[in-house]
């Protein structure tokens, strides 16, 4: 059982970094479930990622104060609309893609938002 979710929790690691360049994957939740495998499977990978000088701090933050940072949700919501603008103009052909995008775009955006500012002191 601890293979299969070293596994699962290498996936969803392997994922959420992809989700950190691709908008419409959500990384935060993501870099959590890996944790939380990790915990349950091998405590060297997570340790070796709440140490990690990049994730460390994302997922320690949100997890002790289910915040995010400005810089990374003014980041986020860029690259959501910027790659989402970018499909409904030119890649989408249709109308309802067109919306479908711009809505998807407008959600994500609510639920980056959603979540509390992480106030550095």
């Amino acid at each position: 059982m601890k293979i299969f979710l070293t596994i699962l929790g290498l996936i969803s690691l392997g994922l959420g970094i992809l989700g950190i360049f691709l908008p419409v994957l959500p990384t935060t939740p993501l870099l959590l479930l890996a944790a939380a495998l990790f915990l349950r499977s091998h405590k060297g990978l997570y340790d070796w990622l709440l140490n990690h000088p990049k994730l460390g701090p994302y997922i320690r933050n949100f997890m002790e104060y289910k915040a995010i940072p400005l810089k990374i949700k003014v980041l986020s919501v860029s690259m959501v609309w910027l790659t989402l603008l970018y499909c409904a103009i030119f890649v989408a052909g249709h109308w309802a893609f067109r919306t479908f995008f711009i809505l998807l775009a407008a959600a994500i955006t609510l639920h980056i938002l959603s979540y509390k500012t992480l106030d550095k002191k």
